[in-house]
């Protein structure tokens, strides 16, 4: 049996021959959803196989229709392969000359028409998976702009793609990925922008992936690329967004599609792409400005305001005298970095019970976090009332990070930053806070610095991160991706 898997075969010209690797190789006979119909056609036998829940079936029917609907004209040919094949014209056929590649097209959805005594076979393209229409995604919504976004499919995806993108020069490159799961994998970028070094590194890194199968879709195809380890902060940066996607890819970026999963991978990105929001960008400069620092503002609060709390409830005394009020009024058995720990712990099994309960009793879930654990954890004297509000401002800033990944990453700094205060006071704040930045320096995501327009510092694009600029004032795509063609617009004068 591995033989026969590891060998390609060419097509026999016998039908029955073509039936028994189906057997051995797809299964035809045991699995339920493998069929074949067997045809005569010229007083020759055609078989057309085909996987039940991946094809349509009116497509099939209507293909059956016009093969045994052979005029007199046809009846007088011997070329039946010419006769099957012109029948075929008005589908999507491709013409398959080895029985693996046979295989793998009808475990994909298309149908393959065999014929007695010719040694190629003929596949049709009838693919309708099953999945849902594109819909908003719940975790980037917008007040206002497009409420469609990528669902499990990988064609739909290209297609809301396409849609917004009416330029022959963007492709799609697609490629198979797992020795079993064969999973459509497909690179989207424009061909005269995007840096042809970035795309050589993936379609590299992809051919290499040697696995039998990629469950969990672009996130498998995430650690095979860039080989994350235990860095907790996200190397590329994922959405739902079709417009997101669109906007990238016209900026140079090469955006990686997985089948079965309804998010895409953007490539490159830095940590400033994380921190940018849709909403920002359908607002006025002025306004989405203001949401932007105030998004920015969020996700600086939640990795320094505990740990910065904490060092003022250990030493006071580095406090002005009108900010003295800062800190505990009340002493508790429990030491204050225990109360932190505990409540931000509790926080993240509030959201994760969030994801995990049914949307009707989510309300009343938070309700009962709310109301009553924190009050009588309040009550009972298991927590000051202070660790509740800077904990819960902490978790609302984490909140306000678009990125799920970073804000998860965010929340692994605060805590790690949260141990070295309540060990070493000052200096734990201030080494821990400088390795936490030099880290960030030195990480690179696909050979990009991952602060870039900081550092390196690049005042033009570093004003582009800081004031949110106006589309028809953006002539220039970001220099960091490599773009062949930089100009977004001609410049004016």
């Amino acid at each position: 049996m591995t033989e026969i898997q590891d060998q390609k075969w060419p097509i026999p010209k016998s039908v029955n021959e073509i039936e028994n690797y189906m057997k051995q190789r797809a299964g035809l006979g045991i699995s339920f959803d493998l069929g074949v119909r067997k045809l005569k056609i010229l007083k020759k036998d055609v078989h057309i196989y085909y996987v039940n829940g991946l094809c349509d079936t009116r497509f099939i029917i209507q293909l059956i229709e016009e093969l045994v609907d052979i005029n007199d004209h046809e009846k007088l040919s011997t070329d039946l392969f010419k006769i099957i094949y012109n029948r075929l014209v008005n589908q999507s056929v491709e013409q398959v000359k080895t029985l693996d590649k046979v295989v793998d097209q009808v475990l994909s959805g298309l149908i393959a028409v065999v014929m007695e005594g010719q040694n190629i076979a003929l596949v049709v393209d009838v693919r309708s998976y099953p999945g849902r229409a594109p819909q908003e995604p719940d975790t980037e919504k917008v007040v206002r702009g497009a409420r469609d976004g990528f669902v499990e499919n990988i064609i739909i995806n290209t297609g809301l793609t396409r849609r917004r993108i009416r330029d022959g020069r963007l492709r799609f490159e697609m490629l198979k990925v797992g020795r079993r799961s064969k999973t459509d994998v497909a690179l989207g970028y424009l061909e005269d922008v995007a840096d042809a070094d970035l795309l050589n590194i993936l379609r590299k890194e992809l051919k290499a992936i040697d696995v039998d199968g990629i469950p969990m879709a672009d996130k498998t195809i995430e650690e095979f690329i860039v080989k994350q380890g235990w860095n907790p902060f996200p190397i590329v940066r994922y959405t739902e967004r079709a417009d997101v996607a669109v906007a990238h890819i016209l900026e140079g970026h090469v955006i990686i599609y997985c089948d079965t999963s309804p998010s895409v991978i953007i490539t490159p990105t830095t940590y400033f792409h994380h921190v940018q929001h849709a909403e920002e960008f359908r607002e006025s400069p002025a306004s989405g400005t203001f949401v932007r620092w105030t998004r920015f503002l969020g996700v600086l609060t939640s990795i320094f305001l505990l740990p910065l709390w904490m060092l003022f409830v250990l030493e006071p005394s580095m406090l002005p005298e009108k900010l003295s009020f800062i800190g505990p009024n009340e002493q508790t058995n429990i030491p204050v970095v225990v109360q932190l720990i505990l409540a931000d712990f509790g926080i993240e099994f509030l959201r994760m019970a969030a994801i995990h309960t049914p949307t009707p009793l989510s309300t009343a879930m938070g309700l009962i976090a709310a109301v009553l654990i924190g009050q009588i954890t309040i009550d009972v004297g298991l927590f000051v009332p202070e660790v509740i509000l800077y904990v819960a401002v902490a978790g609302i800033g984490t909140f306000t990070t678009p990125s799920y990944e970073l804000g998860v990453a965010n929340k692994i700094s605060r805590m790690t930053l949260l141990l070295l205060v309540a060990a070493f006071h000052t200096p734990g704040f201030v080494i821990g806070s400088t390795l936490l930045f030099l880290f960030l320096v030195h990480m690179r995501a696909l050979n990009t610095p991952y602060l870039w327009p900081f550092l390196p510092f690049e005042p033009k694009g570093f004003l582009q991160i800081v004031f949110r600029r106006a589309i028809p004032g953006s002539f220039l795509r970001p220099s960091i991706v490599h773009p062949r063609n930089r100009f977004r617009q001609p410049p004016k004068g």
